[in-house]
């Protein structure tokens, strides 16, 4: 079933919703999820949590890219359920890799919530990474929104680890740049 099938199903209040979503995304946001959380039953427990998120989402939002839509929720209630049971237990985990990786190019969340909007900084980086070359940018998304491990994004780009390091290491110097540009560093 197409996307635009699926959100009408969604608008529709119609339950097949939740179970075509299940069938041709499931995969999709369990992989998601389990790049966060490491852990089947949190992440099949996020999974469903997607379904109703979504459910309660639509209407009155309209995704225009559902899969996307459907990442970002299954993404955001992936790190909630990490914070929520890793919060005291820190690391072993991806999550806690790509947040010091990222730390260098932001300054502490607090001074960066107190000066300027959430909202304000995503579209900054979401502006500065459509400037990226396509495998640039194909390597920063899926190292940083999907928390995908290392190796596995320098196989998919048949890349030598050490290459895709030094791709994510130059992109977060030129996004430290950016982000010091537009005064929020």
């Amino acid at each position: 079933m197409e996307d635009s099938q699926i959100v009408e199903l969604y608008w529709q209040k119609n339950a097949d919703a939740i179970s075509e979503t299940a069938n041709k995304y499931g995969a999709y946001c369990f992989t998601i999820a389990d790049n966060i959380l490491h852990c089947a039953e949190d992440s099949e427990e996020c999974v469903n949590d997607t379904w109703l998120h979504t459910w309660n989402a639509i209407p009155p939002q309209r995704p225009n890219v559902f899969r996307m839509f459907l990442a970002k929720i299954t993404r955001n209630l992936s790190f909630n359920r990490f914070n929520a049971r890793f919060v005291e237990k820190r690391g072993g985990s991806e999550i806690i890799l790509v947040l010091e990786e990222l730390e260098e190019c932001l300054a502490s969340g607090s001074d960066v919530e107190a000066a300027y909007e959430v909202a304000e900084l995503e579209q900054c980086i979401c502006r500065f990474v459509r400037t990226l070359p396509e495998r640039d940018r194909n390597v920063f998304v899926r190292r940083y929104f999907f928390t995908e491990p290392m190796s596995a994004i320098a196989e998919r780009y048949s890349l030598t680890l050490n290459n895709a390091t030094v791709i994510l290491s130059r992109t977060r110097k030129k996004l430290k740049a950016e982000l010091m540009k537009e005064g929020y560093l």
